[in-house]
């Protein structure tokens, strides 16, 4: 039976929320008007909403922004993280403010329309935040008609019926299909995107959902990058005759994309070839050791993460967005838990006992988010010179 969460429906709503619970919200619709299924998760940030709806880790996924003032500074062609969107829609509170920013080239709705994504507003995010936090991320339906006709039962079904991200490889969907070269390196205020023209290092990027970023900045350390689907075979990798290779963010269930990728990722390991794993990657990875991986039940979305380097005792504010984590009790005597989340303890890094490979479970390259992390990308690259020199 559905549940109405406001007391009343507005008599000029054009959107809805139902949740597999039967919980409704009633709202006022943004962006492209039609209906969407997904998991609906929270994100904390507080700017960078641009690139948080073109993450490609957040395929499946309905976003409901914490932050009530989103639209501000308007969209451009440079804040992408991917030409197609996969997030599924997005939840505000309130309506989207107008562009203020000198870098803006539309408003926010109607990039939103541009890119087919569909969004309520209107939600007292507060209560809706609450609910997750204490139930976990549920499935749910967003749905916008400017005539305000919508048939409750049928979008309650829809929600209830929707299988979820657990077993699903969503990687497959938002991987590239076929390999191709990266060499734009970090945004400059003065230049935008410059271009990396003097690499020293040939690394591999598997693609299980890649950010922009990432990519950039390997470029940025030195590295003449190849981007390789995320079905690409071990022996398919080395046949680029890379000095490295690095295992991208992504979408889903790290257990179901790791079918085919834990394969190759053990081929790796075998040549000891240095490898750098971030996100899903950093999931892969783990399980290719021999840990296990679990669903979580909230996740860590937002820019304002704390993780503490158990090595060093840095604790650097990073930006995340996952679902699932590696299971630190399943760690084997050869692998290193090298970073923990202190907001949970969960686990945010590992690294192999005597190879050159590591990896984390937050995103160092932020965009958006703190910087405190960019340093990895050196690690990786000073990997690569030891692994060289040796």
């Amino acid at each position: 039976m559905l549940e109405i969460s406001n007391t009343k429906r507005p008599q000029n709503a054009t959107a809805v929320i139902i949740l597999s619970d039967g919980t409704l919200f009633w709202g006022y619709g943004i962006g492209a008007e039609k209906e969407v299924v997904g998991e609906i998760c929270f994100n904390t940030s507080i700017s960078g909403y641009q690139e948080i709806m073109t993450d490609p880790s957040y395929a499946g996924q309905i976003i409901t922004f914490t932050f009530p003032h989103i639209g501000n500074v308007g969209t451009n062609e440079e804040d992408i993280e991917t030409i197609n969107p996969a997030a599924r829609g997005l939840i505000i509170r309130e309506e989207i403010t107008s562009p203020s920013n000198w870098r803006a080239k539309s408003h926010f709705n109607d990039w939103l329309k541009s890119n087919n994504l569909v969004g309520v507003s209107g939600i007292d995010t507060r209560a809706l935040t609450r609910r997750i936090r204490d139930g976990g991320a549920p499935n749910g339906v967003i749905a916008h008609n400017q005539k305000g006709e919508f048939d409750l039962e049928v979008l309650y079904k829809m929600a209830q019926e929707w299988s979820g991200l657990e077993g699903a490889d969503l990687a497959k969907d938002v991987s590239c299909t076929q390999t191709y070269s990266w060499d734009e390196a970090l945004w400059d205020l003065k230049d935008g995107y410059v271009k990396q023209e003097n690499p020293k290092y040939k690394v591999v990027a598997v693609d299980f959902g890649a950010k922009r970023n990432i990519l950039r900045c390997l470029a940025d350390a030195g590295c003449d990058v190849t981007v390789v689907p995320a079905n690409t075979t071990a022996e398919e990798i080395l046949a680029h005759n890379p000095d490295g290779v690095f295992l991208s963010n992504g979408p889903g269930d790290p257990a179901a994309t790791g079918k085919y990728a834990v394969p190759m990722v053990k081929g790796l390991l075998e040549k000891n070839i240095p490898i750098f794993g971030i996100c899903l990657g950093h999931q892969i990875l783990a399980l290719a050791l021999g840990c296990e991986t679990r669903k979580m039940h909230l996740g860590h979305r937002g820019a304002n993460q704390p993780v503490k380097d158990v090595v060093t005792g840095k604790v650097e504010i990073t930006s995340q967005n996952h679902g699932f984590e590696v299971v630190a009790d399943t760690l084997p005597e050869n692998v290193t838990q090298s970073h923990v989340s202190l907001f949970d303890g969960s686990n945010e890094g590992i690294s192999v006992k005597g190879k050159p490979v590591f990896s984390v479970q937050y995103h160092p390259e932020a965009s958006p988010g703190p910087q405190d992390s960019h340093y990895l990308f050196h690690r990786f690259v000073e990997n690569i010179e030891k692994s060289k020199a040796a």
